[in-house]
């Protein structure tokens, strides 16, 4: 489709034409830039959007603030929604859109439920896939689980890999996929991170008032530990865990625990059911991408079951204590940038209490450099998108 075309005296290479795929707030995040970054070049690159919606309003929310409109919205999302539903419905509803567009590509970002069907719909249609974010590994099918088995999938599926990291690369190599298809650009997500930051850092709590309601203004001058938790893994007796750490941790003085909690009732029912009355402790609705970043940077510490966060945190100076059992991102484990804590009560108190106690144990995390990229990885997946 792409072939160069010849005319007398000059050479002409067709626009690509490049479909975007995506359902949730974290692919939402780390695709915004590199779709915008691909709109800037209308004469290169023909492209389109199409959601899933998997999520719903927490996608709307972050399309509002990069100013993307999609093309196509299947809006799956439903109450009790389970994988199956996920599956079925989106994969369903991409054959017709992927089929009436025939794009050249077929672009989709990290691991989600929406990541492998639209891989295995372009693959059915033999459309070309091209996978941001791919090579992470955890090595355990079921943590994250299905994360880990969609970005397994996706991989055995995609012609072009972008890997945030060489660790990722190395992964790849090792699992039989060749060399000449992967290139190791860094993460969008520190992309999206400075695009966002910049618009948002002159910006002061008062702006977000909706979002923080009920959070004193005193509260945002104290030690702020910033709180994310939803993995599945996670359900049942670790969120107990960790719900006791943080009741502890709160207890310290100038310690403030500002906690978004997620919508599914596996998470908010532990949570509220032990934290709802904990003295600095606030437990507020999910916040939005502009709000969230935001609260980041004003934070001490951060505390996090997700895979964003443990990436974007470490560009802005923030210590990293990653409550899961094992993480696919084991570069900033690395680095130093953040550090494996699991949902282990002991073991999260002991930790954060030694950063909030020790500043030289603090800054020596605060101040590493992020090992997940510069804020120039859509460039280059432009660069490498034209060369194919």
């Amino acid at each position: 489709m792409n072939a160069t075309m010849h005319n007398p005296g000059s050479v002409l290479k067709l626009k690509k034409k490049i479909l975007f795929i995506f359902g949730t707030r974290p692919e939402a995040i780390k695709l915004a830039p590199l779709v915008i970054e691909l709109r800037r070049f209308p004469d290169l690159f023909d492209v389109r959007v199409c959601v899933t919606a998997q999520h719903r309003e927490m996608l709307d929310q972050v399309l509002l603030f990069f100013e993307i409109v999609p093309d196509h919205d299947l809006d799956i999302m439903k109450p009790g929604q389970t994988l199956f539903d996920v599956t079925t419905a989106s994969l369903g509803g991409l054959k017709d859109i992927i089929q009436s567009i025939a794009p050249d590509w077929v672009i989709v970002q990290g691991d989600t439920t929406t990541v492998f069907t639209a891989s295995l719909a372009a693959f059915y249609s033999h459309i070309k896939i091209a996978h941001v974010e791919a090579g992470l590994r955890s090595f355990n099918k079921f943590s994250p689980f299905p994360e880990e088995m969609n970005r397994v999938m996706t991989s055995h599926l995609a012609d072009l890999h972008f890997c945030p990291t060489e660790n990722a690369r190395t992964n790849l190599l090792s699992e039989g996929i060749s060399d000449e298809i992967i290139s190791v650009v860094g993460n969008t997500v520190i992309d999206a991170l400075l695009y966002g930051v910049n618009k948002v850092k002159d910006l002061t709590a008062a702006a977000f008032q909706n979002a923080f309601a009920g959070i004193n203004t005193r509260d945002f001058a104290k030690r702020i530990i910033l709180v994310t938790g939803h993995r599945r893994e996670n359900f049942g007796a670790p969120f107990l865990n960790i719900c006791g750490a943080l009741k502890e941790v709160a207890a310290r003085e100038n310690v403030v625990v500002i906690y978004p909690v997620h919508l599914n009732p596996n998470v908010r029912r532990p949570v509220f059911d032990i934290l709802r009355e904990t003295e600095n402790v606030h437990l507020i609705e999910p916040l939005d991408y502009p709000a969230f970043i935001w609260l980041m940077e004003k934070s001490y510490l951060i505390l996090t079951d997700s895979g964003g966060v443990q990436e974007e945190a470490p560009s802005l100076g923030k210590p990293v204590l990653v409550m899961r059992e094992v993480t696919e991102r084991t570069e900033g484990v690395d680095a130093g940038t953040a550090k494996l804590v699991g949902t282990n009560q002991k073991k999260i108190v002991e930790e954060a209490s030694l950063l909030l106690d020790e500043p030289k144990r603090y800054a020596a995390m605060a101040n590493r450099k992020n090992p997940y990229g510069d804020g120039r990885s859509s460039q280059r997946i432009r660069e490498a998108l034209l060369e194919r």
